[in-house]
C-alpha cells in the first residue's frame, strides 16, 4: 500500500516487473546461499564448544579455545 505511493508498479509493464521480480530471486537466492555455508562452517565448530563447555562444567574459555580450534582446522581443511 505504501509502496505504491513511491514506486507505481502498474506504471512500470509487465517486462519491468518480471525483470524486477528476476533480480529480486537472484538476491534471495545469494543470501541463502551464503547464510548456509556460514552455517556449515559454524556448525560443527558450535557442536564442539558446547560439548566442551558441558564437560568442563560451564568453563567459557576451553569453549572459546574449541570453537577457534574447530574453525581454524575447517579452515585449513578447505584449503
Amino acid at each position: 500500500m505504501i509502496l505504491s505511493h513511491l514506486l507505481p508498479i502498474n506504471q512500470l509493464g509487465f517486462v519491468a516487473e518480471i525483470f524486477l521480480l528476476l533480480i529480486l530471486l537472484i538476491i534471495g537466492i545469494v543470501i541463502i546461499i551464503i547464510i548456509a555455508k556460514v552455517l556449515l562452517f559454524v556448525l560443527p565448530a558450535a557442536i564442539v564448544a558446547v560439548v566442551v563447555w558441558f564437560i568442563t562444567g560451564g568453563n567459557l574459555f576451553w569453549a572459546g579455545v574449541a570453537f577457534l580450534a574447530v574453525a581454524f582446522l575447517s579452515i585449513l581443511k578447505r584449503k
